[in-house]
């Protein structure tokens, strides 16, 4: 049983080394100007080792993404009795954003600003997030106690259209020197119009 862990302790710590160097790389020099190779190299392992860990490019960068994949419907599932799916959307937003969890956009750490901007500006890792957008989306309407799924379809999307859309004028403002801090209570308010116009509907705009 030790002999397990330990194995899974030095497989996690590989795996986080390797995404790592591969991040890193990715950042200095442009992600279609390393090759898989290069990170191999630099990582001191074979080409075979390095997609045992991960099974394509993309993934040596968007396995930080993917942890997040399906949250929304782990969030509406595990809800208070009583608390209503958008509610309970609304306070995990809030949470996110008192953290200055990536997701919610509120971060400013360099690293996370320039990992944001390496993903979204090159074409094959924006389209991988929105496969993972797509998927989420898919989850949050199973989860959703709708009437019928096009209604719980469209309600998903609604939902994470403002998650987006809040997260994406966060960055814009960080990227424009604003810092996560003084923008705060500016992106708590926003949230709060926000889940608000979802509750009362689009007739409010």
């Amino acid at each position: 049983m030790r002999e397990t862990g330990l194995r899974e302790l030095k497989k996690r710590r590989t795996f986080d080394a390797v995404s790592a160097i591969a991040i890193g790389m990715f950042l200095e020099q442009g992600f279609d100007r390393v090759s898989v190779s290069d990170i191999a190299a630099a990582a001191e392992i074979s080409k075979p080792t390095l997609f045992r860990y991960f099974p394509s490019k993309e993934d040596l960068v968007l396995h930080r993404i993917a942890d997040h994949a399906g949250e929304p419907a782990r969030v509406v599932a595990a809800r208070a009795p009583g608390q209503s799916p958008v509610d309970a959307l609304h306070r995990r937003f809030l949470d996110g954003l008192s953290s200055r969890d990536p997701v919610t956009g509120l971060n400013d750490v360099p690293e996370v600003l320039a990992f944001h901007d390496l993903v979204f500006s090159t074409p094959s890792l924006a389209t991988r997030v929105h496969d993972y957008q797509v998927r989420d989306e898919e989850s949050l309407a199973a989860a959703l106690p709708a009437a019928d799924p096009l209604t719980a379809r469209l309600a998903a999307a609604q939902i994470l259209a403002v998650q987006r859309v809040l997260a994406r004028e966060n960055w814009r403002r960080l990227s424009a020197g604003e810092s996560a801090d003084a923008l705060y209570p500016a992106a708590v308010r926003a949230a709060d119009a926000a889940f608000g116009q979802l509750r009362g509907g689009i007739d409010q705009v």
